[in-house]
């Protein structure tokens, strides 16, 4: 299966962390590499500059015109399908590969090494947070792995690499996933599907589509949402390899061939020798300790964490890791910043940083975790519409503190459907209305109360991306608990 690239002309379609990588280990195996890029910043410049020392030819400023003599085509995952140059590479009957697509065919370059399985993660959200729990798991049953893909780790990087895996943990992106049709998974999940990157893909069936590739040949099982009906649909229509099962996690009890929740326990009725009448413990909810809270104070997991943990555990079972390695792996891991994060209790009110919630699907899942919210909102709204996460959300919400350049469109929402909810409006879009935002959220939050960053909406009206802004309210709330927050005495309220 690894092709033969020596010699062979190879067009990377885009720099950055994934066309770099590319371009040098088309290189490595002597290709003929040419990188077109339609930015010509400075930034591009730099990294040109560097793969010309290798040899690579770098055609910045211009990423619609096919190369010369061009034979196969290897693009990174932002570029959309309907670019002029795939226009042209199929005309000219040129294939074009993802650079997941290029690691899948390379990694079994070296006989004498075994190529480790993937276990593949996708879905609109919780990718991220699912590959590093089944990494730790994995890492907790003594094998060898790594969290890998769209996760920020070059999946060519890896494969290339001199360490051998026993498996990997892969995060694969809708984009990936478009231009990888040969990856075959051990076994993969698909975590749940809301409306995402349409402009990309063109249409949600065609976004659901690319989601579903990653079923295609799994060997052992094709991993669902329960709660999700358009992600076991997609197992129906996977072409899967004899045997593989289709096994389903769910925040009730669960059936035979699903994991699930009983009382405050994880347990498994898919990979034990009687799932009519059998049940595995796995692990407790309080052993997703990490994902929810700093330490051991906070509140308990949100419930699309507790999700997150039985993929994850489903992935790893199907790769026969024992009980005790998935209980001992969940109370390792470590969430990245910004997702659910506890950040303080200040006065009894608890304080949550989900800046990573960047879409309504993920704030929906946010606030569901909570009984009374004052909610922080608002952001660039990316085409999104807000009636139904306010109307799924209303009842638990105490007030609600709005920023960022369409928080009218979140407003108008909240008028529709949630219009005896307390909501202040901060006209602003600097950095600094961050604290501004804290304080309104500390005047309208009472004990018992969490408020909630959770802005549904990207950050680049405000921040350079959702890892600032997140630092922003963090900051805030520390200054608030200091006792130094400060009062404006004329922040409008609607």
């Amino acid at each position: 299966m690894t092709p033969e690239l020596h010699g062979k002309h190879v067009t990377v379609a885009g720099l950055g962390v994934s066309g770099v990588p590319a371009a040098r280990v088309l290189r490595g195996l002597g290709a003929e590499v040419t990188v077109v890029n339609s930015g010509d910043g400075e930034r591009e410049r730099a990294q040109a500059a560097d793969l010309a020392e290798l040899g690579v030819r770098v055609r910045l400023g211009d990423g619609d015109t096919l190369p010369e003599g061009t034979e196969l085509v290897v693009t990174t995952p932002g570029w959309k399908p309907s670019s002029p140059l795939f226009a042209a590479a199929a005309a000219a009957g040129v294939p074009v590969w993802g650079d997941v697509e290029l690691a899948w065919r390379l990694r079994d370059r070296d006989p004498a090494r075994k190529p480790a399985p993937w276990l593949a993660v996708t879905g609109t959200n919780g990718k991220t947070t699912t590959v590093r729990m089944l990494a730790s798991i994995l890492t907790a049953a003594g094998l060898r792995t790594a969290a890998v893909g769209n996760i920020g780790v070059s999946l060519l990087d890896v494969v290339m690499g001199e360490t051998e895996y026993d498996v990997l943990a892969v995060e694969l992106s809708s984009y990936q996933l478009h231009w990888a049709p040969s990856v075959r998974a051990h076994s993969a999940t698909v975590l749940n599907l809301a409306p995402d990157h349409l402009d990309w893909h063109g249409s949600m069936a065609a976004y659901a589509a690319d989601k579903g590739r990653v079923y295609e040949g799994n060997r052992v099982a094709c991993v669902y949402n329960a709660a999700d009906p358009a992600t076991e649909e997609l197992v129906r229509e996977a072409d899967v390899e004899e045997g593989c099962r289709a096994i389903g996690f769910t925040l009730g009890t669960p059936g035979p061939s699903q994991l699930g929740v009983v009382d405050d326990l994880l347990v498994d009725r898919a990979f034990v020798p009687n799932r009519q009448q059998q049940a595995q413990e796995l692990a407790r909810i309080p052993d997703i300790a990490a994902t929810a809270r700093g330490g051991d104070e906070g509140p308990p997991p949100a419930p699309h964490n507790i999700a997150n943990a039985l993929a994850a555990a489903a992935l790893a079972r199907a790769f026969g890791v024992e009980p005790a390695a998935v209980r001992d792996g969940l109370r390792a891991f470590s969430p990245d910043p910004h997702r659910i994060e506890y950040v303080a209790e200040v006065g009894g009110v608890t304080w949550i940083d989900d800046s990573k919630a960047t879409n309504t699907h993920a704030a929906e899942a946010s606030l569901a975790a909570y009984e009374s919210i004052v909610w922080i909102a608002g952001g660039l709204a990316k085409g999104a519409t807000f009636d139904g996460l306010v109307e799924a959300s209303a009842k638990r919400l105490r007030g609600v503190v709005l920023i960022g350049a369409d928080r009218a469109l979140i407003r108008e929402a909240l008028a529709r459907h949630a219009a005896e909810v307390p909501v202040v409006d901060l006209d602003r879009t600097d950095t600094g209305a961050m604290a501004a935002a804290v304080r309104e959220a500390a005047r309208l939050a009472e004990p018992g109360d969490t408020v909630l960053m959770a802005p549904a909406c990207a950050s680049m009206d405000m921040f350079v991306n959702y890892n600032a802004r997140g630092d922003a309210f963090a900051a805030a709330v520390r200054e608030l608990a200091s006792g130094d927050g400060g009062h404006d005495q004329d922040s409008p309220r609607h």
